[in-house]
């Protein structure tokens, strides 16, 4: 096997495992709260959140860190990092305990994730690129769908090994890449803005704090505005300081990309519908149905099937198609699947009639939108700004993961809410991510291309 590739293959098990641990947990939730005292879904919602969070603000400043220092130490790095808060995961005595090794987890993460890109670009000639950004981010795509049920075979035996099977994978990713894996980096590059950080992750953490307590608070109680208020006055804070910064956390010029920027808020729309989905179905079949963790995952596999199996396809049809085409189709058909579950799924209803047909479908959308939008936010940038473009499009996905669980969370834990209602914000947000994508219009490269970085190579 040519080198190139078996380059390839290393990143791609780090990118799968740091976007496993985005979702796997959901089927976990009920193991783990039984584990420590009936902890209630907004409670638990911060072992999601608080990964999703510290992920999506992290991305871009750790990757600028390892463009200073070194793309392969940085990867290793926060490889180690994932490693050891994976395993602090499965050894968490508390929820509390919990969300602090998850943050560990998605810090080294967020180092790993950009470095990937960055390391596996250089490999390949230009001709074989687009193939290469394919397989990485169908790999992201597929990880995310697999979670719940990979996790249902894993809570079998204990919700700690949800965590804990990252680590004797990622010691091996570890070795072969502290063999195989070059050495770049741009001792020019300046300094990441980490005060735009620390606000973004507030901002964000604020929000999300915002909906999941409202119900309990109540919506115009003291506590829920003020959470409100926090966050909108931190975002303005890191939205004015991104026109100032040398180095912001979101380069303003990326978005003056139409199609960048359109695919981005597709991103974000999407995965909040996705998010939603993966957490709404495994509580579904828990809570309402009473099956076990292994029966809800194993329910859910097929539309994971269906995500890779179309995923697989998606590049050679979208090179006809079109990447805004495809993205927008596929985020409205997964719309269509949330909707037959609106229309169809209730206590009373069969698997075969109620949940299946939604999950099938939902994986069919999954497979066409996730690679087809990272694709177009890819080919919307000139070469040099391939790994910050991805940690944007990365951290427009966190943000979306954020939205979607929090407002799931807020809908049922409102007086009166159900799953009916989770289920129309999920069509709802997903044909408003199908807009978005469609928006993305034809593809262009409007900012300038500098000299190739030292120690890249074709």
């Amino acid at each position: 096997m040519q080198p190139r590739w078996k380059v390839l293959i290393v990143v791609s098990v780090a990118v799968f495992m740091a976007s496993l641990d985005l979702f796997i947990v959901n089927i976990a939730f009920p193991e783990i709260a039984r584990d420590f005292g009936d902890a209630d879904v907004a409670e638990l919602s911060w072992v999601l959140n608080a990964y999703a969070i510290v992920f999506a603000a992290l991305l871009v400043a750790a990757g600028r860190l390892a463009d200073r220092v070194g793309r392969r130490r940085g990867f290793l790095a926060g490889l180690g990092l994932f490693l050891l808060g994976s395993a602090l995961c499965g050894l968490a005595p508390s929820v509390e305990t919990l969300v602090a090794a998850r943050v560990l987890q998605a810090t080294g993460a967020a180092v790993l994730l950009p470095t990937s890109l960055a390391l596996l670009l250089p490999e390949f000639p230009p001709a074989e690129r687009a193939a290469a950004i394919g397989i990485w981010a169908a790999v992201g795509g597929i990880a995310a769908a697999a979670g719940p049920p990979l996790g249902g075979l894993l809570v079998e035996g204990s919700w700690r090994l949800v965590f804990l099977v990252n680590v004797p994978v990622g010691i091996v990713a570890a070795f072969y890449g502290a063999k195989l894996l070059r050495e770049t980096k741009d001792e020019s590059a300046a300094w990441p803005d980490w005060l735009g950080t620390a606000l973004l992750t507030g901002s964000v953490g604020a929000l999300a704090r915002a909906l999941v307590k409202a119900p309990e608070w109540g919506w115009g109680d003291g506590a829920t505005l003020t959470a409100f208020a926090a966050a909108g006055a931190g975002l303005a804070w890191f939205w004015a300081r991104t026109g100032t910064h040398p180095e912001p956390v979101l380069d303003r010029s990326m978005l003056g990309v139409r199609s960048f920027a359109m695919a981005n808020l597709a991103a974000l729309l999407f995965t909040a519908a996705f998010a939603a989905m993966l957490l709404g179905g495994v509580l579904f079949m828990t809570q309402v149905w009473g099956d076990s963790a292994l029966r809800a995952g194993l329910q859910i596999a097929p539309g994971p099937l269906m995500a890779a199996l179309f995923a697989a396809r998606s590049g050679k049809v979208a090179d006809r198609l079109g990447q805004r085409n495809l993205a927008a189709a596929g985020s409205a058909v997964f719309g269509l699947g949330t909707a037959w579950w609106l229309w169809q799924l209730d206590a009373g209803a069969s698997y075969v009639v109620g949940l299946l047909p939604g999950m099938l479908i939902t994986g069919i959308g999954v497979g066409l939108t996730l690679p087809s939008l990272a694709s177009a936010a890819a080919s919307s940038l000139p070469p040099h700004r391939f790994a910050t473009g991805s940690a944007v499009l990365t951290m427009s996905r966190q943000i979306g993961t954020v939205l979607g669980v929090a407002i799931l969370v807020a809908i049922l834990g409102t007086e009166g809410g159900d799953f009916d209602a989770g289920w129309a914000f999920m069509s709802l947000t997903a044909f408003l991510g199908a807009a978005a994508a469609y928006a993305i219009g034809p593809l262009s490269v409007a900012l300038p291309a500098p000299p190739a970085p030292e120690g890249a190579r074709a």
